[in-house]
């Protein structure tokens, strides 16, 4: 699979380029008036993983490569946006092709940063954008549903099923409901591929001054209340606190979140929750003892497509996978330990991959 896309929304001057600077570690312009980002600021992002720096260490490898995200910081979404307000086509054609929304709200009080809409408001900044996803849904459905029903009775009964399964779509929509919470997960996954927005898994990250680390203001515990009473997650971030960590060296940055009684930074914990989203787990290859290298694949992958994503050239000629996991490995100390202790396996075509394998593939050239 192509890297994993994540797209950052939010109404402008939520800090969504705040954000954007510290996964990435650039410095695209930041500013306290709306629609600063007017292209699309795009990075790639690692994401982090213990495991393959230990089993690095334990080789002495040359070469690291993690797992990589790419990351999109898009133009701030305003009312209207679903009739082109603001810069509103531009901002939903571009997510469109995203696999994760993280939607930053902005809670933070911060008076020479203007709002949108006046006033700092969470509830009623989530409640704008959801309505604007679900109208801009609404809008491709319907021209959907019309061409279809056009042909609906000389087309076979998979399109007859496509045709209710659109209608029971569109009346979500119209209630105001968005699809990824009222549809099942086999439905939402037949209508993936039209790229819905409010099917996209999506992950609310609050932006709260530093302050609320220690007690939480007005507008964040209203905001925690009412996704509550949604049945929501949100993962809560200051997002400029973040960007001036990531300025710190390791062992600097470390002492700083003890400091603050965090265990993991808020952006290494965004980014694994990005994975859970998507059910994706990782496996590793050792190439020659100088490479270690990180795969995202999907839950459920199977070792010949595992192999297909190294190199074509393995999934053509695979024979044999060789499999032990990086918890192993590393206890063994090599993987020749490994073998000799039966703590690596020989695995065919159609072995699932769990998620920390380490993969030694056999192949014909």
């Amino acid at each position: 699979m192509a890297s994993l896309s994540v797209g950052i929304i939010g109404l402008p001057n939520a800090g969504k380029s705040t954000l954007f600077n510290a996964l990435t570690h650039t410095k695209v312009q930041v500013a306290s008036f709306p629609f600063t980002t007017v292209s699309p600021n795009v990075g790639m992002v690692s994401v982090p993983d213990d495991r393959l720096e230990k089993l690095a260490r334990l080789i002495g490898s040359e070469e690291v490569t993690p797992a990589t995200v790419e990351l999109v910081d898009v133009a701030g979404l305003v009312r209207g946006a679903h009739k082109g307000e603001g810069l509103g086509n531009e901002f939903l054609s571009r997510i469109r092709g995203m696999d994760v929304l993280i939607e930053v709200v902005r809670c933070f009080q911060k008076d020479e940063v203007a709002h949108p809409e006046g006033k700092v408001d969470p509830v009623r900044d989530i409640q704008i954008i959801e309505l604007e996803l679900i109208l801009s849904d609404l809008q491709i459905l319907e021209r959907r549903l019309t061409k279809l029903e056009k042909f609906v009775k000389s087309t076979p009964k998979e399109n007859k099923d496509r045709l209710i399964l659109l209608k029971k779509a569109k009346e979500h929509l119209e209630e105001g409901k968005s699809l990824r919470k009222v549809l099942s997960e086999q439905d939402c996954h037949k209508l993936s591929e039209g790229d819905f927005l409010t099917i996209k898994p999506l992950v609310y990250v609050p932006n709260v001054d530093e302050d609320d680390f220690a007690s939480a203001s007005p507008p964040l515990g209203e905001l925690r209340q009412y996704l509550l009473g949604e049945g929501e997650e949100a993962m809560e971030i200051c997002a400029e606190l973040e960007e001036e960590l990531g300025d710190l060296l390791p062992e600097e940055r470390q002492e700083f979140l003890r400091e603050l009684s965090v265990r993991e930074g808020g952006l290494a914990r965004l980014l694994k929750r990005t994975y859970e989203l998507l059910d994706l787990i990782t496996f590793f290859t050792i190439t020659g003892g100088r490479e270690v290298r990180a795969w995202p694949v999907r839950r459920g992958t199977t070792s010949l497509q595992a192999a297909g994503k190294v190199h074509s050239d393995m999934e053509r000629g695979f024979i044999r996978a060789e499999v032990t996991s990086a918890n192993e490995l590393l206890e063994a100390g090599s993987f020749k330990t490994a073998k000799e202790e039966g703590k690596v396996r020989t695995e065919g075509k159609e072995c699932r991959l769990q998620d920390g394998d380490v993969i030694h593939f056999i192949f014909s050239e």
